[in-house]
């Protein structure tokens, strides 16, 4: 009779021990994110705005704000980087400093207020204007993109773990529509192990950076490969072609001034050395440029 109750006793430790581990899994969806085949590179493939921190340099619709995106998103064909940080209480939102002071009404760090406490603040243009819009929650802007199939490109600021903005995907069922950025193969690595159904933007600024990815676990479909914010090898962009992968290059920053001064026609130049989107500060300007419509 003792032995009987503790093989029991001990089955029911074990029983318990796995059910515990089980509640620490990272819960992974079913199916694959619907754009790991939008973003597989075809010759026949049409290039992509991907427009900087939801859109830069516009007078009265400043940077990660919903209502910017929502004005892009209606004017021209577009995907969204954001930048997701995190508040006092732990809610995640669109900011890109670790500060108040360039992008809102409000001073000193995000993180030293709540939620709540933010709402008091109204973001702020690149040109200094004053706004009614506040800075938004995450949830919102993924609900949001969601109903519109808005892509969103999502850039984790280092005060945010990326499994919070996994689960955050999760919560809101909004696998289809986001996509991870990272800026190493570590970081790569743990994302894809926490959500090997979504798509990742990786960095492959040089054939060695790409060699190292292909060594990891990451199958190529999940792979869209950002190349830098200079012009690589043209052979980088035919490897990553030959496996199936578009390149993005950050025209953000020098080579979208090269544009504004040497002509829009160079974001076409761009276009035929290999480029497949444009991660631009001129989303309004390269859309024309490379005649993307709506």
């Amino acid at each position: 009779m003792l032995r009987i109750t503790f093989i029991l006793a001990f089955l029911v430790f074990f029983s318990c021990k796995g059910n515990l581990k089980d509640s620490n899994k990272v819960e992974v969806s079913k199916k694959a994110s619907a754009l790991i085949k939008t973003f597989k590179y075809a010759k026949d493939s049409e290039p992509i705005i991907s427009v900087h921190r939801g859109g830069v340099g516009l007078a009265n619709y400043p940077e990660n704000c919903l209502e910017t995106i929502q004005y892009v998103n209606e004017n021209i064909s577009a995907v969204f980087e954001i930048d997701v940080a995190k508040t006092k209480d732990d809610v995640l939102v669109l900011m890109h400093d670790n500060t108040l002071d360039r992008t809102t009404t409000g001073t000193d760090k995000l993180d030293k207020y709540t939620y709540q406490e933010l709402l008091t603040f109204n973001l702020v243009d690149d040109f200094g204007n004053g706004t009614k819009f506040k800075i938004p929650k995450f949830a919102d802007v993924l609900t949001w993109a969601k109903a519109n199939n808005a892509i969103l490109t999502v850039d984790i600021k280092r005060s945010v773990d990326v499994l919070e903005v996994i689960n955050e995907i999760r919560k809101y069922e909004a696998e289809d529509i986001s996509v991870i950025i990272t800026y190493d193969v570590e970081q790569a690595v743990r994302a894809h192990q926490l959500a090997p159904d979504l798509l990742l933007s990786v960095s492959a600024r040089n054939q060695e950076e790409l060699d190292r990815l292909l060594k990891t676990s990451i199958p190529t479909q999940n792979m869209l490969a950002f190349t830098g914010t200079r012009l690589s090898e043209v052979q980088l962009y035919q490897n990553l072609h030959d496996l199936g992968i578009q390149t993005i290059l950050g025209t953000l920053g020098n080579l979208d001034k090269q544009a504004e001064a040497r002509g829009d026609n160079l974001y076409m130049t761009w276009r035929k050395l290999g480029i497949d989107v444009f991660a631009t500060d001129r989303p309004f300007q390269a859309a024309a440029a490379l005649n993307i419509v709506k």
